[in-house]
């Protein structure tokens, strides 16, 4: 048990480092690394990961806030609003098969991560406005409604909603997710404390680590590009969503290794397709050729 101990609270570093620099990540890394590691119970690994990504989130969000990357207003209403939606999709998840769930999770997962290897297509003045109240609200609840359905703190869904719905700067949006995961994750586990007794040693050696993880993750975070940020975030939450629908597969098809390779081979595809483009995109347009200048040299003297 000491063994297990020590090999838990040295990778919950890894979430604290996750939710500091990402924004999110927190309890897709969290609930598998109690149940597996920690060998907890599936709702008390839920509950504790809570309280885990909970206190790592607010104390995440300090040197973000110190570095003006936190966008208060949009935080709180977000939050707030996630909370609600949080409270409507728990109480739904009871009437829909567990299959279901993870299964429609690791689908958004992946088609969130498309989106942020995509990036915005507007220009940088969309940055700097705030966003209307009712679409901050409407945002939400939905975002919250989703992980409430799928027992997720939600920093993968509520970065890119930040990033590109809001407009936010990936640095900004990381921040103020922190915020609104916070938030969610104390509802949250308001909720479970009336039925889940947690292990209050394990929870408090966890978010030490993972505290001092997302101190790290926040100092990263203000030093890496932003383009460097949200194709980080967009490649993790591709590769968790692909592990995530993997496990939902027939037992003899996950034990298949042509399944894997093909698996492996079509995400290594992707990356070097992916590397390609980004290097077309950075290429300087090529000279215009010595015909079109002579023709319209040609024009201009007619």
């Amino acid at each position: 048990m000491t063994g297990s101990l020590a090999l838990t609270v040295a990778l919950a570093v890894l979430i604290g480092v996750s939710l500091g620099l990402l924004g999110g990540g927190g309890s897709i890394l969290a609930v598998p690394l109690l149940v597996y590691v920690a060998d907890l119970p599936a709702r008390e690994a839920i509950a504790t990961s809570l309280l885990v990504v909970g206190v790592t989130s607010a104390v995440g969000a300090l040197p973000h806030a110190r570095a003006g990357r936190v966008r208060w207003r949009t935080g709180l209403l977000f939050g707030a609003a996630g909370m609600a939606g949080a409270y409507g999709g728990g109480r739904l998840a009871a009437f829909v098969p567990a299959a279901v769930l993870l299964t429609g999770f690791a689908l958004m997962m992946l088609a969130t991560a498309t989106a942020m290897l995509r990036g915005r297509r507007d220009g940088p003045g969309r940055q700097r406005r705030e966003l209307p109240v009712a679409r901050v609200l409407l945002d939400g609840v939905v975002v919250g409604l989703v992980t409430g359905l799928v027992g997720a703190g939600g920093g993968f869904l509520v970065v890119p909603a930040l990033a590109l719905l809001g407009g936010l700067p990936m640095p900004v949006a990381v921040g103020t997710s922190l915020v609104v995961i916070a938030m969610k994750s104390f509802a949250g586990l308001a909720g479970y404390l009336s039925t889940v007794a947690i292990d209050w040693g394990l929870a408090a050696a966890v978010t030490g680590a993972a505290v001092l993880g997302s101190l790290a993750g926040g100092r990263l975070a203000g030093q890496v590009p932003e383009d460097v940020l949200r194709r980080a975030f967009g490649w993790f939450v591709a590769a968790m969503g692909v592990f995530v629908l993997a496990q939902q597969l027939p037992e003899d098809l996950r034990a298949d290794p042509l399944l894997w390779t093909v698996a492996t081979t079509t995400v290594a595809v992707a990356v070097v397709v992916a590397g390609v483009r980004r290097i077309r995109r950075r290429l300087p347009p090529p000279p215009a050729s010595s015909d079109s200048n002579t023709t319209g040299k040609r024009q201009d003297s007619m």
